[in-house]
């Protein structure tokens, strides 16, 4: 995993103790696109958090970008997120 994906899980595990994490670094998919020549990368999450219970889609979106911080700015060009509460999830557990 590369440092920038480290510390998305770093932050994200810091803000939501989510009990499932999954972080995929799409970057590489992306070569050339105009977001990625600055060096910025493309990610997906999916993570499953108590923090997500009771809460509409957006309010979890931002509560990931919360977490992520400045990193939306000056490492994260694109970010795919799939925020699932535990009741929500298969087996309460897995993205």
């Amino acid at each position: 995993m590369s440092s920038r994906a480290e510390r998305i899980e770093q932050r994200l595990r810091e803000a939501l103790a989510p009990t499932a994490l999954s972080i995929r670094d799409d970057s590489h998919k992306h070569a050339g696109h105009e977001g990625a020549r600055d060096g910025r990368g493309h990610f997906a999450v999916e993570l499953v958090s108590a923090a997500f219970a009771g809460k509409l889609p957006l309010a979890r979106h931002r509560m990931v970008y919360a977490a992520l911080d400045e990193m939306m700015t000056t490492d994260i060009h694109a970010l795919q997120i799939r925020a699932l509460s535990p009741d929500e999830a298969p087996n309460g557990n897995a993205p």
